[in-house]
């Protein structure tokens, strides 16, 4: 690994999925380098605001139904590599840490969900394991913004992947009948919109990234508008 790759690994870093050789090397640059320490952080913030907004209280019975399983469950004896191979553990590619660093992510965001709500559980899974691919990509990037009336805007995003996380937070609440719109617009102004929010929010946005210049953010009545209804709440560079 060159030097300049070093700066390529705040995605890996973020989700605890480099090597111990690596995560050391890339700590101390860190102590030296504002721009990655910068990125680890907006990196954090939104993995965690991804966590706690789909994470559930399990059901009152789960932790009794677990336990009284416990004495029908036969205990397995740990496996011994055969002498002379390699363990499983030294021949995982960096596809496949990334991967199960993913898993391990969606599974700890979606913890505690009960067995009838599976399908919520799935689409927050998903949810994580598409956030997780974004911040793995090498081009991962962190932009963010201020709210007009108060509030956060930040994206994380891969224009490798096409892909993009938004975070909205402490945003002002809205009348009832308005809501936020969330828009992509091209180097000519040109805005896509990706979506509707009613307050913060993490939304993970496939396509409608590559090429685009600038995140908006604004105030529509119920239901969104077709073009943005100008002043934006946010404009926040994506360069």
């Amino acid at each position: 690994m060159t030097d300049p790759d070093v700066h390529t690994l705040t995605g890996p870093y973020v989700l605890d999925a480099l090597p111990e050789d690596e995560r050391v090397r890339f700590e101390a640059h860190l102590t030296e380098c504002t721009f990655c320490t910068t990125e680890v952080t907006e990196l954090r913030q939104a993995a965690v605001k991804l966590a706690t907004q789909v994470s559930t209280p399990p059901p009152p019975g789960l932790k009794a139904n677990v336990m009284a399983a416990i004495e029908d469950v036969r205990q397995l004896p740990p496996q011994v590599p055969a002498a002379g191979s390699t363990p499983k553990a030294q021949r995982f590619t960096r596809r496949s840490v990334l991967t199960l660093a993913a898993a391990a992510l969606a599974v700890a965001a979606a913890g505690g969900v009960a067995v009838d709500q599976y399908q919520d559980r799935s689409a927050a899974e998903r949810a994580n394991q598409q956030m997780a691919a974004v911040l793995a990509q090498p081009d991962a990037r962190t932009v963010h913004g201020t709210v007009e009336g108060g509030g956060q805007a930040t994206v994380v995003l891969s224009t490798k992947a096409d892909k993009s996380v938004v975070v909205l937070r402490d945003l002002p609440k809205l009348p009832k009948d308005h809501t936020w719109q969330l828009w992509m617009m091209d180097p000519t102004n040109k805005a896509t919109s990706i979506g509707l929010s009613t307050g913060d929010t993490t939304q993970v946005v496939n396509g409608s990234t590559t090429g685009m210049a600038t995140f908006g953010l604004t105030i529509e009545p119920d239901g969104g508008s077709r073009t943005p209804t100008l002043p934006a709440a946010a404009l926040v560079p994506l360069t």
